[in-house]
């Protein structure tokens, strides 16, 4: 599967929670309550997991997974990690966990 079906089997899990496609740094987004929680780019999705939680750093255990530097200047986005296409069966894991961050379900 490629990314963008991925990506779009994901919004379709989430849309009944009220997740909606949008765009973040010129890329495909997850939106919630029009905030983005996750993004899709160059065979990676990076999702707003939140520093310091269990799901970020299980997020970041994952081979090829770094912290999110969409201006890949060093200056990387605390909260938000990226993770490789090679872990896509993850993808709508870490989503799910974002979303319920956004939404304060967690």
């Amino acid at each position: 599967m490629d990314v963008d079906a991925w990506f779009d089997e994901i919004v379709e899990d989430l849309a009944p929670r009220g997740v909606l496609p949008g765009a973040l740094f010129g890329s495909r987004s997850l939106t919630y309550g029009g905030r983005a929680f996750a993004t899709v780019r160059r065979e990676r999705m990076a999702v707003k997991l939140v520093a310091g939680t269990a799901s970020h750093a299980a997020a970041l255990t994952l081979d090829g997974a770094e912290p999110f530097d969409p201006s890949g200047k060093g200056r990387a986005m605390k909260d938000w990690v990226e993770i490789p296409v090679s872990h896509a069966s993850t993808w709508s894991r870490f989503a799910l966990d974002a979303l319920d961050v956004m939404s304060g379900a967690a």
